[in-house]
């Protein structure tokens, strides 16, 4: 059996449905876990080891911040943000990251994340090909996170030439940083490469929700845990997310933003590719008091056209108590993704089924 496999058959979250029939059934898991890995909830298998993928950036962006970045290179809550998130190459997100390319004397051609499907943004998109203009680097989801890279090369004195390979220095910086937030050591470590050419990391899916709790409240972190040195950077790269969703993904049907502006100042929303989403919980809606914890949920197929992920994420909030009702209908079209017809008529949909109880009950 490999690594990443579970010897458990993990439970159906989402069906599509067309007419009377079932035409796909997507499997998963889902962990709810607060910052000190206590579960909370569960569906699945928690200890299921996954890929971080893109929902690393916030954790690996706290490098830059406690390099004294922020302060170097007069970064914006804007362009945090935009480093922490997967954004969808739109003008604004390029004109935003042109910016601090200005200002810090890096040329984007040092940009080493490819330019392969992108921009995501589909007017975007459709205006380039337009013009006959070709998507540069800039525009590719990942362009933030390798910024903040070369911006650590920039700060360190560090040559840029072949940043993403494991052994240069800042991917060891990188990874000594997503292993103090993991509790965890630099050698000990999983990686494989992700698709825009950078080191990734997997960790189970229990270890996943327990790191995003720690982004919903940083300083829930006790003095004693080893993971303390890390709050302060953590709180400005929430706060820079929770102030700028739409650096985060885009303005255009991107659910990560989409659940951060329908919930403002609640839930920090970074997904991954292959399925998996991650959401740091300030507080349950309506609630009196502040319930911080973190969400992991992983789509055993990958995602399903990514209609399984959103559906199974806007479900799993719903359970939870991190919507509110006007939330909940403002993420509608995720919560049930419709499939339509030549002529606009709704002819499927992925339903979300299934009950995530509180772990209390389930013991009962």
């Amino acid at each position: 059996m490999r690594r990443s496999e579970s010897t458990r058959t993990a439970p159906i979250l989402v069906r599509q449905v067309r007419g009377d029939v079932v035409e796909s059934r997507h499997r998963g898991s889902i962990v709810q876990a607060d910052v000190d890995g206590t579960i909370q909830r569960v569906l699945g298998d928690p200890d299921l080891i996954v890929n971080l993928r893109s929902a690393v950036k916030p954790f690996g962006l706290v490098a830059l911040v406690e390099a004294g970045g922020i302060e170097a290179f007069d970064l914006s809550t804007a362009d945090l943000a935009i480093m922490a998130g997967s954004h969808s190459g739109e003008d604004v997100h390029v004109r935003t990251l042109q910016a601090v390319f200005r200002r810090s004397g890096i040329s984007q051609q040092m940009l080493g994340c490819g330019a392969l499907g992108a921009p995501l943004d589909a007017l975007t998109a459709a205006r380039l090909a337009r013009d006959g203009e070709k998507a540069g680097q800039v525009r590719h989801m990942c362009s933030g996170q390798h910024t903040s890279l070369l911006l650590l090369c920039r700060i360190n004195d560090w040559p840029v030439a072949e940043y993403w390979r494991p052994d240069h220095p800042v991917q060891r910086l990188y990874s000594a940083t997503i292993a103090r937030v993991f509790s965890t050591s630099a050698a000990l470590l999983v990686t494989s490469t992700d698709a825009c050419g950078v080191p990734t990391y997997a960790f189970s899916l229990a270890d996943v929700a327990r790191a995003f709790a720690m982004l919903a409240d940083p300083s829930a972190v006790r003095p004693s845990d080893s993971r303390f040195s890390l709050v302060d950077a953590l709180t400005r790269i929430r706060d820079a997310m929770f102030a700028n969703p739409e650096m985060v993904a885009g303005a255009r049907d991107r659910l990560d933003t989409s659940v951060m502006k329908a919930a403002p100042g609640r839930v920090v929303a970074k997904g991954g590719a292959e399925g998996l989403r991650g959401f740091a919980l300030m507080s349950e809606a309506g609630s009196g008091r502040p319930r911080p914890s973190g969400v992991a949920i992983k789509i055993e197929d990958g995602g399903g056209f990514d209609r399984a992920a959103a559906a199974a994420s806007v479900e799993t909030l719903r359970q939870i108590g991190a919507l509110d009702p006007a939330a909940l209908r403002a993420l509608a079209r995720y919560h049930r993704p419709v499939a339509l017809d030549p002529r606009g008529e709704r002819v499927g949909e992925a339903v979300a089924d299934f009950e995530l109880a509180p772990l209390n009950e389930l013991l009962e």
